[in-house]
């Protein structure tokens, strides 16, 4: 292990490169831009390439082109840019391409407020396009897991052919602290490739696949021929309005994810094997949860952290059992309720929220309150 004196921004762009990243196309945006910095610097050094694009569409189509290649590529923003990338999200669903999407939280509709912290992109990370999709969103709540869960990003475009997207919010972005961080050598032996076809090219079909199976994309420029498009297609990637093919192509980009939920899916329970409460909070919030708790169990109240991981898909079976397990239960998130909704849609009844929208923090001392009165 190693020890980092960063910031979470600087931490994702530090994993980026370290687990094989090669390409970065995107344009500045509070409070995401110190990614795009980090990558200036960092990749040229590495035999990548950056590239500053004269807007957020433009980033996310030469990323998504660097990824056509073979190269592992990212982009980031915040949410006003991840909603000017959102046709181009849906061609990277659509024609499974991997991507790792970046987005650094703030205060919204439109353009909000843009030095504060929010985490009102919960359902945008769920549904970021039209269509039909399954998304997959990872939320760290630590430095170490700023960079750990950008490592697991790449692994999971990678290994399901998909955009996955990395939530942060402004807080968790911008805070300074020391992290320990796995060596270089262990990260780049849990690296992923994504797999590629070997056989004779006049036998490669990338979307002749089997359900819950991804498609396999080689390279561009290395001898194998296929179509790369927004519509609905066929085994080699060539449009068609064929029933059955657009049945079972979306019904694939479903599958190919939700069968493999035990690898994708993870979270934290914290002090939850006797709570008699359970808070639900995820990123920044997560960790004024902690301090809260830990102020609560020392004056007798046993109070326990449940945290997603990943967000999308969510961990349903558990927190399905949950909900059975514990009458008290808070849910708490820098939005209207958005992670809420999800909860009380597994657990199949109310919970109680507390929200902020104003573009300040969750304080610990506002949790305890709040925890106090369930």
């Amino acid at each position: 292990m190693r020890e980092e004196i960063a910031n979470g921004n600087e931490l994702v762009a530090l994993a980026a490169i370290e687990t094989g990243c090669q390409f970065f196309g995107g344009y500045p945006i509070t409070p995401s831009s110190e990614i795009a910095h980090e990558m200036s610097v960092l990749l040229p050094k590495n035999g990548g390439t950056f590239i500053q694009m004269e807007d957020e569409i433009s980033g996310i189509c030469v990323a998504l082109g660097a990824s056509m290649t073979g190269k592992k590529s990212m982009t980031a923003s915040s949410g006003p840019g991840i909603s000017l990338k959102s046709e181009q999200i849906g061609l990277g669903f659509m024609a499974e391409v991997p991507l790792v999407i970046v987005n650094v939280m703030r205060g919204g509709p439109s353009t909000g407020l843009p030095t504060r912290v929010a985490q009102g992109d919960i359902l945008q990370a769920a549904n970021p396009t039209h269509g039909d999709f399954q998304s997959i969103a990872l939320c760290p709540g630590s430095l170490e897991e700023a960079y750990l869960e950008t490592v697991r990003a790449f692994n999971l475009a990678e290994e399901f052919m998909t955009p996955v997207f990395l939530l942060l919010d402004e807080t968790l972005g911008h805070m300074y602290g020391k992290a320990t961080i796995p060596d270089l050598e262990e990260i780049r032996a849990i690296s992923k490739r994504r797999r590629v076809f070997e056989g004779d090219p006049k036998d490669y079909q990338p979307y002749e696949r089997e359900q819950g199976e991804a498609a396999i994309l080689n390279p561009f420029f290395k001898g194998y021929r296929y179509h790369i498009t927004g519509l609905c297609h066929g085994p080699r990637g060539f449009p068609t309005e064929d029933a059955e093919l657009a049945q079972n192509l979306i019904d694939r980009l479903f599958s190919k994810i939700l069968n493999h939920r035990e690898r994708i899916e993870k979270y934290e329970e914290y002090l939850c094997e006797d709570a008699d409460k359970i808070v639900i909070a995820y990123g920044s919030t997560s960790r004024s949860a902690k301090e809260a708790i830990d102020k609560l169990r020392a004056e007798g109240e046993r109070v326990g952290l449940f945290r997603p991981i990943t967000l999308w898909p969510s961990p349903e079976q558990r927190l399905f059992e949950i909900g059975k397990q514990h009458d008290k239960i808070l849910v708490a998130e820098l939005n209207k309720g958005q992670y809420r909704k999800e909860v009380e849609r597994v657990m199949r009844r109310k919970v109680q929220f507390l929200g902020k929208v104003n573009g300040r923090p969750l304080s610990p001392g506002e949790l305890v309150q709040a925890i106090k009165e369930l």
